[in-house]
């Protein structure tokens, strides 16, 4: 399995920006596919993004793609996920989850996902 470190939450008025980070470690950590998820307080976790094991595809839950965007940089072992515009709406606890795989898409089942990360908190003020 490969470990995963998340950092870049926080607190920012609406319309703001954060951009979170997730630090891989473990040997080859660059073969797993990567998503980012979030959970509001009393919903479940929901799907935000995905990207395959090289980057060059991307998948975005419906009405987020064109305000976040996810990357990474298999040479320093990270996935990025830049949040513009953010809304009140937004405000949940963001977690990274990598899937020993090509790709992870919307339709990935959750179970497939074998490591977790502890997860940060955005909050969005009005």
């Amino acid at each position: 399995q490969v470990q995963l470190v998340e950092s870049g939450g926080g607190l920012v008025q609406a319309g703001g920006s954060l951009r979170l980070s997730c630090a891989a470690s473990g040997r080859t950590s660059s073969s797993y596919a990567m998503g980012w998820f979030r959970q509001a307080p009393g919903k479940e976790r929901k799907f935000v993004a995905g990207i395959s094991r090289s980057g060059a595809n991307t998948y975005y839950a419906d009405g987020l793609k064109g305000r976040f965007t996810i990357s990474r940089d298999n040479a320093k072992n990270t996935v990025y996920l830049q949040m513009n515009s953010l809304e009140p709406e937004d405000t949940a606890a963001y977690f990274c989850a990598a899937k020993n795989g090509l790709v992870v898409t919307r339709t990935t089942p959750i179970y497939e996902y074998e490591s977790w990360g502890q997860g940060t908190q955005v909050t969005v003020s009005s």
